[in-house]
């Protein structure tokens, strides 16, 4: 005779399950931030911990609705169904059960905002495995499910985390590294998100228009004079993509050496602002080519 199934037990299980899939979401996200070019300003590590400690609270609550709203009742209409037709319980009805209940508000709010097919098809299919993964992960009947789930769960999620960051030391991920854009990249017309723009061509002539000036120590938040004028650039390979530099020799203007970052298909130039370590940076992005 089965043991009596707990869907207070089921809701606990189902609810964790939710968390630590959001959590492993989490973690995978930035994993992937690592391999992109740094904003251009830094993030606030504080605000940023604050912030997804009360994403905790506020996903711990979605994961108790849902749990109540779709998983439960899948898993007990997978039950009744399974015993039915079958005449035993099957583990498969509980993903058909789910993807049966989430359906009609999903399609509702689809046609009443007349989104596309296909990303709601997506959602769909990614909702329906989520909570089909919590269901099936809480419908044993075991006791200590819930102690199970929580502690292999979060080896899951703390693994992923170490093995993304052994992976990223060890080259075996892609981590960010700017393009190698060399002296041909250049000419063109670089601009910011201000309307200064700088124009090189091939020469080594360049015409810089209302351009940023930022000097030591200035205030990121506040916009520096700017600078125009004509004059000639340098591109120095150094030792690397991460030391290579665009030197810019305008009269009565005063720039450092611009670092190289972006991708290969967006490169940029920038400069720090601030103190060296503030994360603060000044960019020109390439508009259009030129010769």
């Amino acid at each position: 005779m089965h043991q009596k199934r707990s869907y207070g037990r089921m809701l606990l299980v189902s609810t964790l399950v939710g968390c630590l899939e959001v959590a492993l979401t989490v973690v995978v996200i930035l994993l992937y931030v690592r391999t992109q070019p740094p904003p251009d300003s830094p993030v606030d590590h504080t605000a940023l911990v604050g912030g997804l400690l009360s994403l905790g609270v506020i996903v711990a609550v979605i994961a108790v609705l849902l749990s109540l709203v779709f998983v439960l009742p899948a898993v007990a209409l997978a039950d009744r169904l399974g015993r039915r037709i079958g005449g035993r319980e099957a583990w498969w009805w509980v993903p058909l059960a789910v993807a049966a209940l989430v359906a009609p508000p999903i399609w509702a709010f689809a046609s009443y905002n007349h989104l596309e097919t296909r990303p709601v098809l997506v959602f769909w299919a990614t909702a329906t495995a989520s909570l089909s993964t919590g269901g099936l992960i809480a419908r044993p009947r075991h006791p200590g499910l819930g102690r199970q789930v929580a502690l292999w769960g979060t080896a899951v999620v703390a693994g992923t985390g170490l093995l993304g960051a052994l992976g990223l030391a060890a080259g075996l991920l892609p981590a960010y590294e700017p393009p190698a854009i060399g002296p041909a990249t250049m000419p063109g017309t670089w601009g910011d998100q201000t309307g200064g723009k700088m124009v090189f061509t091939s020469d080594g002539r360049v015409t810089a228009d209302s351009v940023h000036e930022y000097g030591p120590g200035d205030d990121p938040y506040r916009l520096p004079p700017q600078c125009s004028g004509s004059g000639t650039w340098s591109y120095e390979p150094g030792r690397g993509v991460r030391t290579q530099k665009v030197r810019i020799d305008v009269p009565g203007c005063s720039w450092p050496a611009w670092s190289v970052g972006g991708t290969e298909e967006e490169p940029r130039i920038y400069q720090r602002i601030g103190r060296p370590d503030s994360g603060h940076l000044y960019r020109l992005r390439k508009v259009t080519g030129g010769s």
